[in-house]
């Protein structure tokens, strides 16, 4: 009996596998929304692998499950007032609606491919659209061409459309880029969510020095993930990251987001081999590099 009991127990953890709630084919990927011990999560399944793309908390909300979301947040040392926001890339909503409770007041404009994951996040992660806060279902390349005929101008613009198994290369390029730094105000922030390993990474270092000079490069420990900041004037210093981070952090520990930690990993140096080619339309085989 005794070892009966031991067997239940090593059972346990198969038994309480993760519950597939919601699955569909869309045009772009296959999304499976799942749900385990309280967690639920947007997988995306493009060619090969299955990568969590968004988690929430159902029992705390508004806690920041990934630590490459709360990395994200980092451009806010940079610019910590923005009054325009867009977002490239919504997963589950997880960045849009903690800024619209953050700055009430700012405009946030979301550009999401696919319509699909539109619907799965208003359906199973609370997102929801207001005056302030809207989400067009468009190629970001395509909204950012159209937004720079329209002299529109953002304080903080996000690229967060990547995800660990594949990678839009029509966003990486330096005429991309280009396009994207275009759209910044005069204190407008750049903040990419990309990898810090693989071959990519010269490639992709190089090419927002190329467009940006220099950035700041926020990679932490336990993730893969590095977060890129770029402006289009001056880096601030050290001192200013630091104090804009003591400023910040009572606002978010109800994210969970340990800001003041991030400064010390805030990195200008050029950690890359500077004689990789940059990415262009013409040269951007960033799939191949990654899987490296």
């Amino acid at each position: 009996m005794r070892y009966f009991f031991i067997i239940v127990l090593s059972l346990l953890p198969v038994l309480s596998a993760a519950k597939t709630i919601h699955q569909e084919r869309s045009l772009y990927r296959n999304i499976v929304v799942s749900e385990e011990r309280g967690r639920r999560c947007l997988v995306f399944t493009i060619k090969r692998d299955e990568r969590n793309q968004t988690c929430k908390d159902m029992r705390d909300p508004k806690r920041v499950v990934f630590p490459y979301v709360r990395m994200t947040l980092a451009g806010l040392l940079v610019n910590p007032n923005p009054e325009s926001v867009l977002v490239v890339g919504l997963g589950g909503g997880t960045i849009p609606v903690l800024l619209a409770e953050l700055y009430p007041d700012a405009d946030i404009k979301v550009v999401e491919i696919d319509p699909a994951v539109i619907t799965v996040a208003k359906t199973y992660f609370d997102f929801s659209e207001t005056d302030k806060l809207t989400v067009d279902a468009v190629d970001a390349r395509v909204y950012i061409k159209r937004a720079k005929l329209r002299k529109q101008n953002y304080d903080l613009v996000i690229l967060d459309a990547f995800t660990g198994e594949y990678i839009p290369e029509h966003l990486m390029t330096a005429e991309f880029l280009h396009e994207s730094k275009d759209l910044l105000t005069e204190n407008g922030v750049l903040i990419a969510n990309t990898f810090s390993s693989s071959k990519l990474y010269d490639h992709e270092s190089a090419t927002y020095a190329e467009v940006f000079g220099r950035f700041l490069n926020l990679k932490m420990p336990g993730t893969g993930n590095r977060v890129i900041v770029a402006t289009k004037g001056n880096l601030p210093g050290d001192f200013a990251l630091k104090n804009r981070a003591k400023q910040l952090s009572a606002r978010l520990q109800t994210y969970g987001v340990q800001m003041e930690a991030f400064p010390k990993f805030m990195s200008r140096a050029i950690d890359w081999d500077t004689s990789k080619r940059i990415l262009t339309d013409q040269y951007s085989p960033a799939n191949l590099l990654q899987e490296d």
